[in-house]
C-alpha cells in the first residue's frame, strides 16, 4: 500500500478515536433534574425506535441492490456497495446517539453555569462526534476497499468483460458502488427522517402556536416530543449520512476521473504515465485526510479557547481555523505529491500547484456560498428582517416576501458555483472540477459539527421549556438555537454546492464510459434530440420528486394535527395542564408516544417510493433510450436541482429566523407572530425534507448511471 493510503488510514483512525473521546466527554456531564432526564430518555427512545425500523427497510433494499450488482457485474461491486452502506449507517447511528445525549446536558449546563460559552462548547462537542465520524468513516471505507481487493487489482485498468458481455474497469465500478451504497443510506435517512421531523414540527406548531397560543415546546403539546425526536433522526442522522455521501461522492469522482483521462490519452496518443495516474487517484484521498486532521486542530482550538458570549463568532472561528489549516497543510502535501513530476499532456496550467489551486477554488466557493446563505437567512441582515416586517401585514405578505427573498438568493449562489467550475476547469481541466468538490468538502468534519450543533441546541431549548426551567435558561438556548438555524442553512447551501461540483465530475466520467475511448473531452450536445429529451425529463423529475416529498410531509402532518387536536379535546385537564381530584392538583401529561408512532409509521411508509425513484429512473430510462438519453437526464437534473435546492433551503431558513426574531422581540401570540409561524411551517418541508434530499437525488442518479452505463450502451431498446 502507498504512503498516501497509510497516512490516510492513520488520520482516519485518529479522527475516529477523537470522535469517541468527545462522545464519552459529553456522556460524563450531568443530565440535570429527574424531569429533564425523563424527557431526554423519551426523545432518545423514540429516535432509536425509528432508526431501528428504518434499518429493517434499508437493509432489505441494500441487499437486493448489492446482489443485483454482484450478479450483473462481479461480486466485489456488491461487496463495495455494502461497505458504503454500512459506514454511512454507522455514521448516522453514532452521531444520533451523541446528539440525544448532548441535548439534555446542554440544557443542564446552561442551568448550572448560566454561561452561553460553556453551553455552546458542549453543543459543539456533541456535534463534532457526527462531524468527525463523517470524515473518518468515509476514508476508512476507501482504505478497506484497497485492503480487501488489493492495490494491484484496483489499479488494473485493463477493460474487463463479464458473463453478459459488458465491459468495465474494476476500480471505477468498485468505487462507484461504494458511493452508491453511501447514497442509498443517505436517501433513506434524509427522506424518512425529513418526513418524520417536519410532520411532527408542523403538527406541534399549527395547533400549539396558532390555535391554542401556547409556547413552541409547551409540555402540554403531545407533538413536542415527536418534534424533538425528529430533530435527531432527520437533522442529525439524516445530515450525517447526507454529508458522508457528499464527501464520498467528491472523492470517488476525483479518483475515477484520472482513469478515464489516462485511457483517453493512451488512445489518442497523448502522454500520461501510469505512475502519475496513480498519484492523481490517491491525491484526493490524501487531501481529504489532511482536511480531517485540520478539522481536529480547529476543534481542539475551539474547545480550549476562552469562553465567549457570541456563539456565532466562536463557530465561525473554528471553521476558519480548520479551513486555513486545510489550505496550508495541503499545499505542503501537494508539493510532495506533484513537485518535480512529469505531468505529460495534462492541462495543469500552473504546474504542480494546479490541483491544489483547483481545490482552493472549491474551498473558497464553499466559504462564499456560506456567507451568501447567511446573508439571506440570518435575521441580522435585511432580507430576513424584511420578511419579519412583512409579517405585520399578515400571512400572505410573509409568504410572498419569503419567496421573493429566497428566489433572489439563487442567482449569487449559482454564480459562485458557475465561476468555480469555470476556474477549476481552467486551472486543471476535468480533474480540476473534481478537486474543487474535494476541496469544498475537505473540512467537512467541522462543517457537519457546526451543523449538528443546531438540532442539539434546538432540543436543549425544548427540554428547558418542557422541564419548566427558568426563563433566562431558555434565553440562552434560544440564542444558541438561532445561531444553529443559520449554520444549518449554510450547511444546506454547502451540501448542494459540493453536490454540483461532484455530479458535474461524475457526469464527465459517465460520458467517457460510452463515447469513443480516444475522445479527450466528452461533449454533451444538447441539440441532439435524444439528449434534449433527457434534459427536459431530468429537469422535470426534480419537481416531481420534490412534490412527492412535500405531499408526504403534508399527509403526515395532517394526521399529527388531528391527533394533537383530539388529545386536547378528549384528555381532561390537558389544556390547563392539571386536574383537581379530592382537592389536590394533579398534573396531566399528553400521550406523546402516539404522536411518535404516527410520525414513525408515516415516515416509513412514505419514504420508500421517493427513494426508489432515484434508482429506478436512470435504470429504466437507460434500458429504454440508451446512454445518451441518460446523459441528458443527468444534466437537466443537476441544473434544476441546484436552483430548487437553494430556493428550498434559503426560504425555509429565512422564514424560520424571521419567526424567531419576532419571538425575541417579545411578540409571541401577536398577529404578526402567527403570520410568521405559518410562513415557518410552509418552509419546514422545504428546508428539511425536499431541499436536502435533492443533492442526494442527483448524486445517486449519477452513481447508478455510472454503474450501469455499459449495460445501457449494450442493451437499450429504442
Amino acid at each position: 500500500m502507498s504512503t498516501i493510503l497509510i497516512l490516510t488510514f492513520f488520520i482516519a483512525i485518529l479522527g475516529t478515536v477523537y470522535a469517541f473521546i468527545n462522545y464519552f466527554l459529553v456522556a460524563a456531564v450531568d443530565e440535570g433534574t429527574e424531569e429533564m432526564r425523563s424527557i431526554a430518555v423519551d426523545i432518545r427512545t423514540g429516535a432509536n425506535a425509528f432508526l431501528i425500523k428504518e434499518y429493517k427497510v434499508l437493509i432489505l433494499v441494500v441487499i437486493v441492490v448489492a446482489v443485483i450488482e454482484a450478479v450483473m457485474f462481479f461480486p466485489p461491486s456488491g461487496f463495495a456497495l455494502i461497505i458504503g452502506a454500512t459506514f454511512s449507517s454507522l455514521t448516522g447511528l453514532l452521531g444520533m446517539q451523541a446528539s440525544t445525549h448532548a441535548n439534555v446536558r446542554v440544557a443542564n449546563t446552561a442551568l448550572t453555569t448560566g454561561s452561553i460559552g460553556k453551553s455552546q462548547k458542549l453543543g459543539l462537542r456533541g456535534g463534532c462526534v457526527m462531524g468527525l465520524s463523517v470524515a473518518s468513516f468515509s476514508l476508512v471505507g476507501i482504505v478497506i476497499l484497497y485492503l480487501c481487493f488489493g492495490y494491484d487489482f484496483l489499479y488494473n485498468i485493463e477493460t474487463q468483460t463479464n458473463w453478459l458481455g459488458v465491459s468495465y474497469t474494476p476500480m471505477s465500478i468498485i468505487f462507484s458502488s461504494y458511493g452508491l451504497g453511501c447514497s442509498m443510506v443517505a436517501m433513506f435517512f434524509r427522506v424518512g427522517g425529513g418526513i418524520f421531523t417536519k410532520a411532527a414540527d408542523m403538527g406541534a406548531d399549527l395547533v400549539g402556536k396558532t390555535e391554542l397560543m401556547i409556547d413552541e415546546d409547551d409540555p402540554r403539546n403531545p407533538a413536542v416530543i415527536a418534534d424533538c425526536v425528529g430533530d435527531n433522526v432527520g437533522d442529525t442522522a439524516g445530515l450525517g449520512s447526507d454529508l458522508l455521501e457528499s464527501n464520498v461522492g467528491a472523492i470517488v469522482s476525483a479518483a475515477i476521473t484520472p482513469i478515464f483521462i489516462f485511457l483517453s490519452f493512451q488512445s489518442s496518443g497523448l502522454n500520461l504515465s501510469k505512475d502519475m495516474m496513480k498519484i492523481m487517484i490517491e491525491y484526493p484521498i490524501g487531501f481529504s485526510a489532511i482536511g480531517l486532521l485540520s478539522c481536529i486542530i480547529g476543534l481542539i482550538f475551539a474547545f480550549f479557547k476562552k469562553d465567549s458570549d457570541d456563539p456565532e463568532k466562536e463557530l465561525d472561528l473554528a471553521t476558519w481555523v480548520s479551513a486555513g489549516c486545510t489550505g496550508i497543510l495541503n499545499l505542503i502535501f501537494t508539493s510532495v505529491c506533484f513537485a518535480g513530476k512529469d505531468f505529460g499532456d495534462l492541462p495543469f496550467r500552473f504546474g504542480f500547484i494546479s490541483p491544489w489551486l483547483a481545490a482552493l477554488v472549491g474551498i473558497l466557493s464553499g466559504i462564499v456560498i456560506g456567507l451568501v446563505t447567511a446573508y439571506y437567512t440570518s435575521d441580522k441582515y435585511k432580507p430576513t428582517a424584511s420578511i419579519a416586517k412583512a409579517s405585520k401585514m399578515g400571512v400572505a405578505l410573509n409568504i410572498t416576501q419569503g419567496i421573493s427573498v429566497s428566489m433572489k438568493s439563487i442567482l449569487p449562489s449559482c454564480l459562485i458555483i458557475g465561476i468555480g467550475v469555470f476556474l477549476a476547469s481552467s486551472i486543471a481541466g476535468n480533474y480540476g472540477i473534481a478537486m474543487a468538490a474535494v476541496g469544498m468538502l475537505s473540512f467537512v468534519a467541522i462543517t457537519v459539527s457546526v451543523d449538528t450543533y443546531g438540532p442539539i441546541c434546538d432540543n436543549a431549548g425544548g427540554i428547558a421549556e418542557m422541564a419548566k426551567l427558568p426563563e433566562d435558561i431558555r434565553k440562552i438556548t434560544d440564542k444558541l438555537d438561532a445561531v444553529g438555524n443559520t449554520k444549518a442553512a449554510i450547511g444546506k447551501g454547502f451540501a448542494i454546492g459540493s453536490a454540483a461540483y461532484a455530479t458535474i465530475s461524475l457526469l464527465n466520467s459517465y460520458m467517457h464510459c460510452f463515447v469513443p475511448v480516444d475522445v479527450v473531452d466528452a461533449v454533451l450536445n444538447v441539440l441532439n434530440p435524444r439528449i434534449l429529451f433527457g434534459v427536459i425529463v431530468g429537469a422535470a423529475f426534480i419537481y416531481f420528486f420534490s412534490s412527492m416529498l412535500i405531499k408526504s410531509v403534508t399527509v403526515s402532518a395532517e394526521k399529527m394535527v388531528e391527533e394533537v387536536r383530539r388529545q386536547f379535546k378528549m384528555i381532561p385537564g390537558l389544556k390547563e395542564g392539571f386536574i383537581i381530584e379530592n382537592g389536590k392538583r394533579i398534573a396531566v401529561k399528553p400521550d406523546s408516544k402516539t404522536c411518535v408512532e404516527i410520525a414513525t409509521q408515516d415516515a416509513l411508509k412514505e419514504m420508500v417510493a421517493p427513494a426508489l425513484i432515484s434508482i429506478v429512473v436512470p435504470v429504466v430510462g437507460g434500458f429504454l433510450f440508451g446512454p445518451e438519453f441518460i446523459s441528458g437526464v443527468l444534466f437537466g437534473a443537476i441544473l434544476s436541482a441546484i436552483m430548487l435546492a437553494i430556493f428550498f433551503g434559503n426560504s425555509g431558513g429565512a422564514w424560520d429566523n424571521a419567526k424567531k426574531s419576532i419571538e425575541a422581540n417579545g411578540l409571541k401570540g401577536s398577529p404578526e407572530h402567527i403570520a410568521a409561524v405559518v410562513g415557518d411551517t410552509v418552509g419546514d418541508g422545504f428546508k428539511d425534507t425536499a431541499g436536502p434530499s435533492l443533492d442526494i437525488f442527483i448524486k445517486i442518479m449519477n452513481n447508478v448511471s455510472l454503474v450501469f452505463v455499459n449495460f445501457f450502451k449494450t442493451f437499450y431498446l429504442l
